[in-house]
């Protein structure tokens, strides 16, 4: 699946007037601007009337969309699948003295067995051989 991606840049370039070393005499007509400031010129009006369709804007710039675009065509990209070469590796033994304290539970919890419960269990009492049995 191809995508294009169509960019359009709009530079504006706009005069700054440069502080000159010798002050001149300014009309009073003029406006007086804070120091730094900057001020743009007017745009002209817009004498067509503003017509509200889908195809004008309603801006003093004309529109980029209506501006017929080169035409691009990109090169067809043909998606090549990574080939993965690995060698079959050893499979890991179980440690089995783990794997008989041990045990995960269904939420992946890893619990313990008690301990005490591998020899003497004639002088235990049932209700505590049953929770030495549990697990955690």
């Amino acid at each position: 699946m191809a995508s294009s991606l169509n960019l359009t840049t709009l530079s504006l370039t706009l005069p700054i007037p440069h502080p000159h070393p010798h002050p001149h005499p300014r009309p009073s007509s003029s406006i007086r601007l804070p120091r730094g400031s900057l001020q743009l010129p007017q745009f002209n009006k817009v004498r067509k009337a503003l017509k509200l369709s889908s195809s004008q804007t309603i801006s003093a710039f004309p529109s980029f969309a209506s501006k017929a675009l080169p035409a691009f065509s990109p090169a067809p990209l043909t998606l090549q699948s990574p080939t993965v070469f690995a060698a079959k590796g050893y499979k890991m033994k179980t440690h089995k003295a783990s794997a008989k304290r041990f045990r995960v539970t269904g939420r992946g919890k890893i619990v313990r067995r008690r301990a005490g419960k591998q020899h003497l269990l004639a002088k235990k009492n049932t209700k505590r051989k049953l929770r030495l049995s549990k697990m955690g």
